[in-house]
């Protein structure tokens, strides 16, 4: 039989348990509790940076803010990637951004993601696959969903690591050329 002291122990045991267990449910559900928009608005931007590797432009953009994409920040972004050999244009996969900064957040990055290619006009698309690149006849990169980038304080490896364990879409790793090529369509890699 237990007396004094070892009875409050137990019972101080019994309520941390109980307080442990509801703090845990409550930390869970928590974020399904609270109104939308103000978590929305409690999420950080989403900033990335950028520097063209043809072109050696450079641009940062924060493409989302308050729980909403920016219209301006990614037409700006569609600028910048469009297709440097022929200047056309593509609006771009809003996802592909989100697949970019959570590869970037998930390894605790401050690069810049230096491009390789971006938007891909048919007609270059067409001429790199006659010049035997290994380009996909029906490319991501002509419908603005995919990227080809490497980051400047990450191995590429470890950028290629880092995206197939995010399963956001494709992942090429082009040990080679030193880049990793990420795209919006189905979860694959090569």
């Amino acid at each position: 039989m237990k007396h004094g002291h070892d009875d409050e122990i137990d019972h101080c045991d019994g309520r941390r348990r109980a307080l442990l267990a509801a703090g845990l449910v409550f930390a869970a559900a928590g974020p399904m509790l609270l109104p939308r928009r103000s978590a929305a608005r409690s999420m950080p931007p989403r900033k990335l940076s950028f520097h063209h590797m043809h072109t050696n432009e450079k641009v940062s953009i924060v493409y989302h803010a308050d729980g909403r994409y920016l219209t301006a920040e990614l037409e700006r972004a569609t600028r910048f990637l469009r297709d440097f050999r022929t200047g056309e244009a593509f609006p771009i996969d809003p996802s592909l951004f989100d697949f970019l900064y959570a590869a970037r957040v998930a390894m605790a990055s401050h690069g810049v993601f230096e491009v390789i290619s971006g938007y891909r006009s048919p007609a270059t698309n067409a001429m790199l696959r006659r010049a035997g690149n290994g380009v996909a006849k029906r490319s991501m990169h002509t419908m603005g969903k995919a990227i080809d980038v490497r980051l400047t304080d990450v191995d590429t490896s470890a950028l290629r690591d880092a995206a197939l364990q995010l399963r956001r879409g494709g992942v090429g790793y082009y040990r080679k050329s030193d880049f990793v090529h990420l795209d919006t369509g189905r979860v694959r890699n090569w």
